[in-house]
This record gives C-alpha cells, sequence and structure tokens, in this order.
C-alpha cells in the first residue's frame, strides 16, 4: 500500500546518468519529503525490485539504459501496480518518445515535463506529490509536441491499414504480384490478396477516383512511397496535405 500522503514518499529513481542520479537522490532525501529506496539505470531492474517493494512513486528519465525507454518501463511496472504514479522528464526531443506516451494510454497519477524546466529536486516533489494524489501534468512544450506527432500520425496512410494490409501496402510498392505477395504471407489465394488490396485503396480513398486496378496499384505504391497519403483530382493531379492540415498540390 502507498505510504500516508502526510508522510515522506518512498519512491524509485530511474536515472542512466550516474553522477544526476546520485544528485537527484542528495537533493530530493534534503527537502525532508522524499526518501528514494530505490535506485537504477534500466527498466528491467525497476520492475524488479518493485517485486520486493512499493513505492509511492517513480521518478524516471524516458531515456534508459537498457531495452526499455522510461515510458515502456512506466507500462511495465503499471501492469503490476495499477496506476503507480509516474514523474517523467527528459531533455530529448524525440518523436519515438512522444510516440511511446500517447500509445501508452497513461491518462493519470503522472506527469511529463522537460528536464531543462524541471531538473531542481524542490520542483520536483510537488509532481510526485500530485502525481500520488492522482493530479496529473504534462509540460505545455511537451504537450504541444505530443499533439504534433499526433497529428502527424493521423495524415500518415499506414495508420489507416490494419497490419495485415500494412503487409501488402509494402510488398506491393515493391513491386511484387498478387502471387508472390500470396506466397510470402502464406496464402495459397491470391484472390486474398487482391480483397486487401481493395480494402487498402478504400482507405486510402483511391478506390472513389482510380477505376483502373493498375492505376490504384500505382498510387497506392506512391503513397507508400511518400509515408503520406495523396489524392488525386479528375486530370491526374496529385495532391497532399500541407502542415496546416489544406490539400495543394504535390511535386513529389
Amino acid at each position: 500500500m502507498f505510504s500516508d500522503e502526510n508522510n515522506g514518499m518512498n519512491i524509485f529513481l530511474v536515472e542512466d546518468n550516474t553522477k544526476l542520479r546520485d544528485a537527484l537522490k542528495r537533493g530530493l532525501e534534503a527537502t525532508r519529503g522524499v526518501r528514494v529506496v530505490f535506485d537504477c539505470a534500466r527498466g528491467a531492474d525497476a520492475l524488479t525490485a518493485l517485486a520486493q517493494q512499493t513505492p509511492d512513486a517513480v521518478l524516471m528519465d524516458v531515456q534508459l539504459e537498457g531495452d526499455w525507454n522510461g515510458i515502456q518501463t512506466a507500462i511495465a511496472l503499471r501492469r503490476e501496480l495499477p496506476r503507480l504514479p509516474v514523474v517523467f522528464y527528459s531533455i530529448q526531443d524525440d518523436d519515438a518518445y512522444y510516440r511511446d506516451f500517447r500509445r501508452s494510454g497513461i491518462l493519470s497519477h503522472y506527469a511529463y515535463v522537460k528536464k531543462s524546466n524541471y531538473l531542481l529536486p524542490e520542483m520536483i516533489a510537488p509532481l510526485l506529490q500530485d502525481a500520488r494524489s492522482g493530479r496529473s501534468f504534462i509540460d505545455p512544450e511537451i504537450e504541444a509536441r505530443v499533439q504534433e506527432v499526433r497529428v502527424k500520425d493521423e495524415r500518415a496512410p499506414m495508420a489507416l491499414l490494419e497490419p495485415n494490409e500494412q503487409q501488402v501496402a509494402k510488398m506491393l510498392a515493391q513491386g511484387l504480384s498478387n502471387e508472390q505477395i500470396a506466397a510470402r504471407m502464406g496464402f495459397k489465394d491470391k484472390r486474398t490478396i487482391a480483397r486487401t488490396n481493395g480494402q487498402i485503396y478504400a482507405a486510402w480513398g483511391l478506390a472513389d477516383n482510380a477505376m483502373d486496378e493498375k492505376i490504384a496499384r500505382t498510387r497506392a505504391a506512391l503513397i507508400v512511397r511518400a509515408g503520406r497519403l495523396i489524392q488525386w483530382d479528375e486530370q491526374g493531379a496529385p495532391h497532399a496535405q500541407n502542415e496546416r492540415g489544406e490539400w495543394v498540390v504535390w511535386e513529389g
């Protein structure tokens, strides 16, 4: 069970920079409101420690040693202890981290801040306390980047396809025939791929403006290679969305 909210907090500290980890530990404990009961550089080590003791919260860098980043570590920890309070911090500005955060499903009992804005222990301690109390906070700079990545992903053509359709689309873009794709995916009937192609064309709006299958196939391949949705008008001119979401002539 978590300790009483009026008492000091017992936390895990997960940070791959040894010097920073030691400095944070000393600084947090100097506030007299936080006690670091376990610290490490790897998410997997934090998960192992969770089997031995239950912290009130976890303070964690997003970039870590080992196979898991901080977001992935939080997911693993919360499988064992749902809604375990976590405060993430990072100086990294990487789409992959923001994408992992969006997909993590973390909705409460957390804070996510830029290290450069909230590095001082006296600023981190209140975030830990708020996270333990169920109040969540996200740094406005982080929130802006998370939303930017969301918009980017929603415009990505592959996001509109199911996993097997994504596989077919990639092989289609490589120039493979339906027979070849069927063989690689273990289907005996190439008509399965033809049906999947139809689903891809429909998802990307190609079924409406490319009645000929060969044209639709070529346009689908262009979309895969461009990594963005493209629409063709009645004259066959391609259009793509700009940063404001407006459809403009695409020049490739």
